[in-house]
């Protein structure tokens, strides 16, 4: 009964999670290029006020800094290796040079996402095993965080070339991390408490990488005041929506 009620949080997570990446399917084209930095604010956001602080918490510091660190080292690796591929692959097509631009972006979102998902099932898990009274307002509180960081992470594969039904398919397969995370940490709760802090690392590593590496030097070829001054409050407003988010939700470790 408790593995039933772990998979149906989890999948109701990652439905609610798919329709708020839904709302992005309405957005005009021309809008992504603003919004990309509301989602920068959001990855920053989600990173600084929820993942780094919950992976030190439930982690030894230096471990958590060192899996952070090596994160953000691998996903340089990951990116250059992408970029290299797609130079091999496709140097000479037409146009190919924006693509490549934006194309490691989107994949390495796709990636820490599912991570982050993953964890959640395997915190909502631990929760349901503690109570299902627990479990359920755990469920609600993830669910809550998630949201705007759904959103944020759409507009990210929409700035990386991806199409709006490619975005939106990719979106529900990372939603199902979370139901893999739950059966799995339902199964197997020590091992995975053991991973947690580090797995955490990487997922800010991710989430921190792709918004100061990949995003913020694309906001740098608007350099004029107005066009600076609207990217500095779309940012906040990210960055205020995961904050608000947590407080309303409690979601605080």
């Amino acid at each position: 009964m408790t593995l039933a009620w772990i998979v149906l949080a989890c999948l109701a997570g990652g439905v609610l999670s798919v329709l708020a990446a839904a709302f992005a399917l309405v957005l005009r084209a021309t809008w992504v290029p603003m919004l990309v930095s509301f989602a920068i604010g959001t990855l920053l956001g989600a990173s600084f006020l929820e993942v780094v602080p919950h992976a030190f918490g439930t982690g030894e510091p230096q471990g958590v800094a060192a899996a952070i660190l090596g994160g953000i080292l691998g996903f340089f690796l990951l990116e250059k290796l992408l970029l290299w591929r797609h130079s091999h692959d496709h140097g000479d097509e037409t146009g190919s040079a924006h693509h490549l631009e934006h194309t490691p972006a989107g994949t390495l979102i796709l990636v820490g996402d599912t991570v982050h998902n993953f964890i959640d099932g395997v915190l909502i898990a631990a929760a349901f095993l503690q109570s299902p009274e627990l479990g359920l307002v755990t469920a609600v509180a993830i669910v809550a965080h998630e949201i705007p960081q759904e959103v944020g992470d759409f507009l990210v594969l929409l700035h990386s070339g991806y199409s709006k039904a490619r975005a939106f398919a990719l979106n529900v397969v990372s939603s199902m991390g979370s139901v893999v995370g739950g059966v799995l940490g339902y199964f197997a709760l020590q091992r995975f408490e053991g991973w947690e802090p580090t797995l955490l690392g990487i997922v800010a590593a991710s989430m921190i990488y792709v918004a100061v590496a990949d995003l913020i030097p694309g906001l740098h070829k608007r350099p004029e005041l107005r066009a600076t001054a609207q990217q500095a409050l779309l940012i906040a407003a990210g960055v205020a929506v995961i904050a608000l988010v947590r407080v309303v939700a409690g979601h605080g470790h």
